[in-house]
This record gives structure tokens, sequence and C-alpha cells, in this order.
């Protein structure tokens, strides 16, 4: 069985609250996609836009080797010819070598949003499509709403199908453009129709009811034969279907090679870099691709774990890119400590009197709030100084923030730190954004001399949870640092009443860290 995979993030996922894809972030976005398998990119619309114009003219230069561009537009305008409306025009410029036509099939629409005639929707159906199959182009007809349409007048949904199937449609796209069809139902009228129309079916899924990749893989078992969605599950409203999981599933649960084992690898990548180009936070429970989608923090889990994966986890996480992860909590007991130790090239044993110390550390301080699962790069540095095999890079004497507002209403913070490295003393100051800001470039100036490689790392991300919100301002608040790399990513925490204090521990173990990879 041969499956298409159609990607519309650069459209559909587009749509998406949040996102705006510049023309080259959909440049760089398709030749990733490129690099996966995908067999159909779905570039936009030409005729709405001068943005995905522009995308069009320059992806055309482009050399890919896996996928078709596809250009989208819907059916003419009522009551004039296909090569009189200027979106099919723009459509024939764009030197995409697909065309994809959305129609109306609910005779709801038809009547409402385009306010004409189920004999003239027909007409517009079958004059698009056919308009494009005579210049020799591919055509695929996405047939919106259908679900919605075949619920509410089976006899005319299923007239808008063949209306595209005689004009010479290759692929027809069943869509379920409300996301509110059920899995079984899916299966049940894909079932029904294929063999009712000449053309290939496909499907087209939005999440609205949280079953769009379920739907999706229904109807390929079912018989469709293309699946369309994008990467992260993206889209207007609750999103359109996730290609990762999607591919991830044909590929390993219904061992479908719709691409390479190879290409499987770079899933992980793939989600990651669309999540980073989209400015969108990547869920860490992100299914086959997230953090957390192969990490393991109850004891029981992890004792099992790493006697047989199996027990644990529905396929190996390197299939799709990804990797194992044991998190160090409370929850972890010793068989975590040691995983962590392994991993640094220490020899400790559940026997060993050092091991049961670490978790007793690790438990009391979990007790006060602190989460070493997200602070991997502390836990770390935690371990070697419990080890006592932690390196002092330096010893800090004292330092001062002051915030100050002047008449101009602006705000400036400065921070003033001494500390000493290898004897030598630093006094050093330093301005910035915010007090923590300033405190970061301080330290960093006070180090730079003696370790140069801090000059290559930065803070990416500063986050802050009070933990005790009825303790008002007195409550404890967790601080963790993310920090980076030309290489790596690492993060760090810090817990305290004091803000500055709970964001000082954390910064100093970041950059203890980082000397410490270096």
């Amino acid at each position: 069985m041969t499956i298409k995979l159609y990607d519309t993030t650069l459209r559909d996922g587009s749509q998406a609250e949040g996102i705006s894809y510049s023309v080259m972030d959909k440049i760089r976005i398709s030749e990733e996609l490129d690099k996966v398998g995908i067999h159909f990119i779905e570039g936009g619309w030409p005729g709405s836009n001068p943005k995905d114009k522009e995308f069009f003219e320059k992806i055309s230069r482009c050399q890919l080797k896996n996928a078709k561009i596809a250009a989208f537009s819907m059916t003419r305008r009522p009551n004039i010819s296909a090569d009189q409306d200027n979106n099919l025009l723009a459509l024939l410029k764009s030197k995409a070598q697909v065309i994809t036509i959305v129609g109306k099939t609910w005779d709801f629409h038809v009547t409402q949003v385009l306010k004409t005639t189920l004999d003239e929707n027909l007409a517009m159906i079958f004059d698009s499509v056919n308009f494009f199959v005579k210049k020799g182009f591919p055509v695929f007809y996405d047939a919106e709403h259908f679900f919605d349409a075949y619920h509410a007048n089976k006899d005319y949904a299923l007239k808008t199908l063949i209306a595209a199937s005689d004009a010479g449609s290759s692929i027809i796209c069943l869509c379920d453009t409300n996301g509110g069809t059920l899995t079984s139902q899916i299966a049940s009228v894909t079932k029904e129709i294929k063999g009712m129309v000449k053309a290939e079916l496909g499907i087209h899924c939005h999440n609205d009811s949280g079953v769009a990749i379920a739907n999706s893989l229904a109807a390929v078992e079912a018989g469709a034969t293309m699946i369309q969605g994008t990467i992260n599950g993206y889209g207007e409203r609750c999103g359109n279907a996730d290609l990762i999981p999607i591919i991830a599933n044909l590929k390993t649960k219904l061992k479908i090679n719709c691409i390479s084992d190879a290409q499987l690898k770079q899933l992980t990548h793939l989600s990651h870099f669309v999540s980073e180009i989209s400015n969108m936070r990547l869920k860490n429970e992100q299914p086959f691709v997230g953090d957390s989608a192969f990490a393991h923090k109850g004891g029981m889990h992890i004792n099992a774990i790493m006697k047989n994966p199996l027990t644990y986890e529905h396929l190996d996480p390197h299939l799709v890119g990804n990797k194992r992860r044991i998190l160090v909590s409370e929850l972890g007991g010793k068989t975590g400590i040691l995983l962590r130790a392994k991993d640094l090239n220490y020899d400790l044993s559940k026997t060993d009197p050092q091991t049961k110390k670490i978790l007793e550390l690790v438990q009391a301080l979990e007790h006060k709030g602190f989460q070493f699962e997200a602070a991997e790069a502390s836990f770390q540095v935690l371990m070697q100084r419990s080890l006592k095999k932690f390196k002092k890079f330096f010893e800090l004497e004292g330092f001062k923030v002051v915030i100050e507002k002047g008449r101009n209403k602006k705000i400036t913070s400065e921070a003033v730190i001494k500390l000493k490295v290898n004897g030598v003393k630093e006094h050093t100051a330093a301005e910035g954004d915010g007090p923590i800001n300033a405190l970061d470039n301080a330290l960093r100036k006070a180090l730079k001399d003696f370790y140069p490689t801090l000059a290559k790392m930065h803070l990416s991300d500063f986050k802050v949870r009070v933990l005790d919100e009825k303790a008002g301002t007195a409550a404890r608040v967790r601080v963790l640092i993310q920090s980076q790399d030309e290489k790596d990513t690492w993060s760090t925490i810090g817990v305290h009443e004091n803000i500055i204090e709970a964001s000082w521990q954390a910064l100093v173990d970041s950059i203890e860290y980082k000397l410490l990879k270096d």
C-alpha cells in the first residue's frame, strides 16, 4: 500500500494564532520537509497575497529532491468562466507542479456562503478542475466540509465528488473542515465512498474534537491513499492533523513505507525545527518527538525500563530520532541516581552510601521546591559536589543589585559583584534590562578573562513560578534558567524566598555547568 503525504503547514499551519511565516521561513521549512520525504508541499494561495506569490517564485529555483510544490485556490467564482478568474490564473503563474482546488460540498454552504445554486456549484467544481487538467497539471480536489455535507445531503455531496472526478481530479480529499466528526464515522463514510468515484481518496482532518490523528489513520485503513496535515498540528482554531505522529504510526504500526527508515529518524529534528521557526514552544508531551515522550520518572518504571525498554515504551525512541530520558526526582529512587552517575562515568551501586546520600539530598531539595527533572544541569553540578568531584571555579564575596526609576520614568538596573578566581580578586559592575540580566552581565564580565568560553553562551529563557501563593510576597519562588552555547542547551534551577537569590542560584549553576562541560 502506498500513502502520499501532503503537508499544508505553510498555508493551514500559518493560520494558527501566533504564527506568521516570512518568505525565507517558508523556504527553510520546505527544504526540511523535502529531506524527510514529504511528497507534496502546499506552498499557499498565490492569488491571495504578495508573500505567497514571492514564495512560489523563489521555491521554483530550489532543487527539491522528494517533494512537489502545490498551489492552492478555491473554485472559480459563480457565473464566470475559469479562464476569467484571477485566482485560478494566479495558479498558472505560480510555476507550481501540482494544483489543489477546494470546493463547496455542503449544500448549506453553497446557498448561504456562495449565494448560488447547487447546479452552478457543480459546474464551478468541474470547470475549475478541468481547466488545469487540460493544461497538463495533476489536480487534487479538496471536498470542503465533506463529512458534514454527507450527513446533511448524501446525494448532493456525492455529486460534487463525481463532478471533480469526471473533470479529471486524480485525488479527491475528504475534508473534516469543522473537526467535529468522530473516528468511527470517518472510517465508515470513507469506506462507503471508496468505489463510488474514479479518483483516489485522501483525508484532511481538523482537530476540534481532539481526534484528527486517529481520524486520519482510520481513513487510511478504510482506503484513503493520501493524508493531508501540518507539522506539530499547527492550524486554525484547534489545529490540523499532526503529520509527525501520523507518519510515525504509518511507518511503525501500520508498516506502510511512506518514508525511509533514515527519514523516519529525522522526525524529531523536523518537529523541533518547525517549532523554532514558528516561534511556538514544542510541548514536552508531544507524541514520539517531545522531550517527555520517552522520559521516565517513577522508580518502578525506571527499574523495569533498565531490564527491558519494552516494559514502558511502545517503540525504540531512536527510530524517530528521539532519546530515552531517566528523570531524577524523589519518585525515581536509587536507579535514577545510578543511571545519571553512569552518564558521568561515576561507578556507584545501590548499596553505596554515596547513592543514599545523593537520593536523600534530592528528596530534601525537592521538598523545598527544587525540580531536577526540569533542570538536569543543576543535578549534574549537585552530584559532582556531593561526590567531591567538583572543581570550584570562583568564590563569591558579595553582590549588590540596584534598580532605579528616574524622572523620565525609565527603569535601569545595575549589578556590582565581588569575587575571587584562583586567589585573584575581581570587582566589576554591569547594567542590564532587568536585575537578573544585570547580574548575569556582571558575573560574566568578572569571569571572562579567566574563562573565555563563557562568551559563547547566553541565557535563552527565564521562568519564575511562585510555589506557595498563600504566602503572598513572602512566598518561595522557583527560577528556571535555560542557557545555550553553539552546541548545547541546558537548564538550571534555584529556589528561595528572594527572587534575586533564586535567580543567582540558577545562574551560578548555569555558568558552572558550562565550565564543567568545557
